[in-house]
Order: structure tokens, then C-alpha cells, then sequence
């Protein structure tokens, strides 16, 4: 009997209007162990070298893992993998809320989409069976709006939906996909290639068990961190979310500022998550911020989704929408100079409605606002809206233009990159590796994560790797060293230098952030450092699921194969060494005030770095492609032979 899955996968072809179930073997579970890694092997088989990322021969595929649906905290992840419009290289993206659960009790692991539809349409998967519906009474709606009506067209308020908004049909380079109207696979632009299928949405609905290989020891796994919850670091990341991060960047000179001319913004304390949970958190005028004002994914303790509930301009603020984590406080906040806390709620209102990447979006914004302030570009251009530092309603006001693609808006909607190409200026001011805008962590305060942001296989990105921070000596003796030894790191190192034991800590909790995306099991809870659970619990938790006796070394060695397979697929669709690289302004521009006051990156040190990486890695040093003999090493032997090496 296969454990923890459901032995089935569902393959969807939309040209065709046919539907079939995948039944794989123990092995194939065994070696791809679901999530991205799974993803990304359906997403090499099916889709040719070199396809249109927005063309039918994209494969948009939807997995989770083992330990998906058990009662333990943590475990109600999906990814969701494609080609991505950003880069022309891989897409992956990852979302929790209910709807990764519920897909298991519908009775399958993983969708498989192929094909576009030429009309839109629904996937409806109850209990098991799936069918492809009529969907073009949804087009156009927003998300809010779609929950409602398939609530009652389905006539169950229990159902969970993945969607896309209004961006996403319109192909916004950012567009997100989203459940819950506030969980959103985000990065890379999924959303886009979901809505170039006109695909509008993913229902699905069951009451089929998962039937873990051990209960007793899911049952312990989930009252450990129950018993260590409270009082614990944990607890409070559940009160404030991942807004409880804006003043300890601050504070550290790492809250990037005015489109990164700064890692300080002065009155911080007005967009940060003390303030946020508050003022403007649902409840939080009755003090019941504790009970209202907190969302949780399936089957977690932690609780740590904002929900707001206020205005902003006699704009109602509605708890349907969620609120702002950390992210989103960032990009529309100090990287467009805004301390304005609910003119930032809006926006992430605003995006979770339209459905798009809260990042990528506000980054997009203050890169335009950068051309501005240069006079780049000038108010006939940008429909005579001043896009100034700090103007919250300049920001809002086109923040909607880019949602609706209308006038300069729709230039913006392509992301920044892509913008400064259409504008043929502006490319000095921009935030981006393989067209990706880069999340609000600095690597000037952390400069192993700049490795890791210039050699990602899907752009920059802050949830790849642990930060340095956790690295130092004070830090992980007090703190980290049992969870970081687990997977051999026992040396820790200075915050601010990059030498081999540094980019040991970089790839090897790459390796372990990586293997988390692959067995579907949160990052917020399940990771090297200071998470509820370590690596050990990680491989424990899958042992049980499974039974097959996982262990840590496992886990990095599953982490290590889904890093490399994204790598060789990179490869394939022409990315080389000259792609892992970090936006020029970096190495240009000194940051101004607060602790990281005139620092400024080194070519020289990051290609040190890249260096030492592919070295670690198993990577030609030239192309920065995996060698045969890693592809091998990994269990991927056969992309070697695909790829002719």
C-alpha cells in the first residue's frame, strides 16, 4: 500500500477536452517525493525546448507530497511549476491556505495541465472525479467574486478554489494565482501562463482520508509542536506575521528604501507589523486581535496570516483579502517611500483582487517611480500622474492602471524588465536577476543571500536559502546549532564575508529550503534554523507519512536533485553563467544612512562567490550548468542523456 499519497495524478489536456489519471509506481514517488520536484519532472517530459511560455506547450502543474492533509502543522503547501514569462526558464511558485489539502481529499496528488482552451473554463474535481466546465461567466471577475459565485453555483461553501484574477487573463508578467483571495502562488509569473490556457480557476473538493504510514508518530510530531509553541520565537512570528520583520531590517540597515537607495526609511515605525496588529488588524478596536485578526493554513497552530479590517479613504479594507506580510509592506512601502500603512493595505488589497505578485508589482512601481524622480520619464507618459517618493496616491492611482493595463499601466504590467525594454531607457534604475524584481532583503547586510539571488534557478529569491544573520557565532550558539549541525554546518561565520564555509551555509540550507518545496511542508515551519521543526523533523514527518524510513540525508539529497534538475532545465532553454548575476545599481550606488550607510557590493566578490558555489555544487565553473557526473550523482542520469552531454 502506498502511504501518505494518494497514488493518483490527474492529467489535464485543455486543447483536447480529455482528462486522464496517472497511477505511478512506489519508485516514482519515492524519487520525486511530489511538490516541485515532481513538477518539474512532468514540466522537462512535456513541454519542448525553447516552447512559448505563453503557448499551448507549456505544462502548468499543480503538486503536493506525502505529508500534505495529516494533522500537523505546516504540511497544507502546493507548487505549482511552469516556463516562466519572466526569464524563459523555469517557474516555480509555492502557496499554502486549504486548497493544497483539499486537493488530497479530492483524491489526487498532482494536476497536470498541457493545452489551452479556447474558450474559458473551470477544473471541477469532486471525490475523485474531474470535469472541465464553462467558465466564461467568471472572465473578468475578481477573485472575491468568483469565490461567491462557485459557492453557489456548486451549492458547497466548503469547496477551495485556485484562481486567477483579472491580471492573470490579461497576461500581466507578474500575475499571480491565487486561493483563499489572499494565498498566492506569486513568483514567476504563473498567473500568466494560467490565464494564456484560460484556465480561470481549480476547484476542488473531498472527503477522502490521508493514511499515514505511522499515526502515532504524526500524532507526536504534531503535539511536539504543540508543547514548544508557546513562549517560543514561533509564537511570536504568529502574532505579528512576517510583518514583525520591518524594524529589526531596519534596524539591521537592511529595509530597502527608495527603490534601494537606502536600507533605513525614516518613520518605519508607521508601515511596521507592531503597528499593523495595533491599529488595523481585524478586531484590533475590541482588542481581539488574537482571535480575528489571525488567519491559519490547514491543520497549523501558528497562525500567521494578517487579517485587516478598516479604510483608507472611505475604501473599505475587507478581511476577505487577508493583509500585508512583510513582503508587501516593503515593496509598496519603503521601496516607494510610502508610510502610509493603509494606503500599503489597499495595494495589497488591490493585488489580491486582481490577482498578481505583491512583489514583483510594488518593485515595478518604485522602478518607475525612480525613472520619475530622474525624469526618465515624464507626466505626458505617465498619464499626468506625479510618481513621486512617499506619494501614496500616485501610487495607488497607477497601481490600478497596472491592474487593468490601462495607458502607462499597461507598459508596467509587463514587470519592470520587460518595461525598461518596451521604454528602451530606465534599465540603469533596475531590481532584477532573470527578470524577477528582487524581494525586500538586502544582500549588502547579507551577502551570502546575494549568491544565492544571482545563481537561483527562478530569479531572486529570499526563500531559498537561510539568511546570514543565523550564521554567526552568537546566533548559533545560542540558538541555531542544533538544527544547522544537523544537515554538517558547525563552523558559523561573520555576518558580512563570503569565503567557502559561508557558501557551504548558503547550499546546504539551499538544499534544505529546496527539499521543503519538494515534500510540500512550509518554510515558516520546517527548516534549518529557527523554525518550529528542523531537518531531522523534516525527515521524521515524511517517515511517517510514507514509511520509508527517510532520513536527513535523505532529505538534502531530494533538495539537492530538485536544485539541480531546475539547473539542467535552465540549461536546456539557454540560461547560462551570464544570468546569475545582480542588478547593476548595486555595484553603482552606495546605500545612504542608518547602519548600512556607504555600503556597496563588489563584482569581484560575487563572482568569488559564484565561483566557490558551482565548485560545491557540481557545476561547470564556465556554463554553470550541472556536469554528468553530478546529474548522475543526484539520480538524474537520464536528463544527461536528454541533454546529450
Amino acid at each position: 500500500m502506498l502511504h501518505g499519497f494518494t497514488g493518483s495524478i490527474l492529467h489535464v489536456d485543455l486543447t483536447n477536452r480529455t482528462l486522464e489519471i496517472e497511477h505511478p509506481d512506489e519508485e516514482f514517488y519515492r524519487h520525486y517525493m511530489g511538490g516541485s520536484l515532481m513538477g518539474l519532472y512532468y514540466l522537462w517530459h512535456n513541454t519542448p525546448a525553447h516552447a512559448d511560455p505563453l503557448g499551448p506547450e507549456n505544462t502548468l502543474t499543480f503538486a503536493v507530497s506525502g505529508p500534505t492533509g495529516l494533522p500537523v502543522s505546516g504540511q497544507s503547501r502546493c507548487t505549482v511549476t511552469c516556463k516562466s514569462p519572466s526569464s524563459g526558464g523555469v517557474a516555480d511558485a509555492q502557496a499554502g491556505g486549504f486548497w493544497p489539502a483539499e486537493l488530497k481529499y479530492a483524491g489526487f496528488d498532482a494536476v497536470v495541465v498541457t493545452g489551452a482552451s479556447g474558450t474559458p473554463v473551470y477544473l471541477w474535481i469532486n471525490e475523485g472525479e474531474a470535469e472541465l466546465r464553462d467558465a466564461r461567466h467568471l472572465w473578468g471577475k475578481t477573485t472575491l467574486e468568483v469565490d461567491t459565485i462557485l459557492e453557489d453555483e456548486l451549492g458547497d461553501r466548503r469547496i477551495e478554489i485556485a484562481q486567477i484574477g483579472p491580471a492573470g487573463e490579461k497576461l500581466a508578467n507578474f500575475a499571480a494565482i491565487m486561493n483563499m483571495s489572499n494565498r498566492a502562488w506569486g513568483r514567476t509569473g504563473v498567473g500568466a501562463v494560467m490565464g494564456s490556457k484560460k484556465l480561470k480557476a481549480i476547484v476542488v473538493r473531498g472527503t477522502q482520508k490521508v493514511t499515514p504510514a505511522d499515526k502515532k508518530a504524526v500524532a507526536a510530531l504534531s503535539k511536539q509542536g504543540a508543547k514548544g509553541f508557546p513562549g517560543s520565537g514561533m509564537e511570536s512570528f504568529g502574532r505579528y506575521g512576517t510583518a514583525g520583520a520591518v524594524m529589526s531590517q531596519q534596524g539591521g540597515g537592511g529595509l530597502p528604501t527608495r527603490n534601494w537607495d537606502a536600507g533605513v526609511m525614516a518613520n518605519a515605525e508607521a508601515i511596521s507589523g507592531e503597528k499593523l496588529y495595533d491599529e488595523i488588524l481585524r478586531g484590533a478596536e475590541a482588542g481581539k486581535q488574537d482571535k480575528d485578526g489571525r488567519d491559519t493554513c490547514y491543520a497549523c497552530i501558528v497562525r500567521c496570516k494578517r487579517v485587516v479590517e478598516s479604510e483608507y479613504q472611505n475604501i473599505r479594507l475587507r478581511h476577505e483579502y487577508g493583509g500585508p506580510e512583510y513582503e508587501t509592506i516593503a515593496t509598496f512601502g519603503s521601496y516607494c517611500g510610502v508610510d502610509d500603512l493603509r494606503a500599503v493595505t489597499y495595494a495589497n488589497q488591490l493585488c489580491n483582487e486582481y490577482g498578481v505578485d505583491t512583489i514583483s508589482c510594488g518593485a515595478t512601481l518604485s522602478w518607475a517611480m525612480e525613472c520619475f524622480e530622474n525624469e526618465v520619464i515624464n507626466l505626458d507618459e505617465t498619464d499626468g500622474i506625479e510618481l513621486r517618493y512617499g506619494n501614496a496616491e500616485a501610487m495607488i492611482a497607477m497601481l490600478k492602471k497596472t491592474l487593468n493595463r490601462e495607458g502607462f499601466g499597461d507598459i508596467l504590467a509587463n514587470g519592470s524588465a520587460k518595461a525598461a525594454d518596451l521604454l528602451g531607457k530606465g534599465h540603469e534604475f533596475l531590481l532584477t536577476v532573470k527578470g524577477q524584481e528582487l524581494p525586500a532583503h538586502m544582500p549588502h547586510v547579507k551577502r551570502s543571500l546575494g549568491v544565492i539571488y544571482a545563481a537561483n534557478p527562478f530569479g531572486a529569491d529570499h526563500q531559498s536559502s537561510e539568511h546570514d544573520p543565523v550564521y554567526s557565532e552568537k546566533a548559533y550558539e545560542r540558538f541555531y546549532k542544533v538544527p544547522l549541525s544537523q544537515i554538517g554546518l558547525n563552523t558559523p561565520q561573520p555576518p558580512k564575508v563570503i569565503n567557502a564555509e559561508k557558501i557551504e551555509f548558503a547550499l546546504k540550507t539551499q538544499y534544505n529550503y529546496s527539499a521543503a518545496d519538494t515534500v510540500s511542508l512550509c518554510q515558516f515551519v520546517y527548516g534549518p534554523s529557527w523554525q518550529m521543526y528542523g531537518p531531522q523533523e523534516m525527515a521524521d514527518l515524511m517517515a511517517a507519512a510514507t514509511g520509508w524510513g527517510v532520513t536527513v540525508e535523505e532529505i538534502q539529497a531530494i533538495g539537492r536533485r530538485r536544485l539541480n534538475l531546475m539547473r539542467a532545465y535552465n540549461a536546456r532553454e539557454g540560461l547560462t553563467r551570464d544570468d546569475d548575476t545582480l542588478p547593476k545599481k548595486l555595484f553603482k550606488k552606495a546605500l545612504e544612512g542608518g547602519r548600512s550607510d556607504g555600503l556597496i557590493l563588489e563584482n569581484e566578490e560575487l563572482q568569488a562567490g559564484l565561483g566557490m558555489y558551482y565548485e560545491q555544487a557540481g557545476w561547470d565553473t564556465t556554463t554553470g550548468a550541472p556536469t554528468r557526473a553530478t546529474l548522475e550523482a543526484v539520480g538524474l542520469g537520464w536528463v544527461a542523456d536528454d541533454l546529450g552531454m
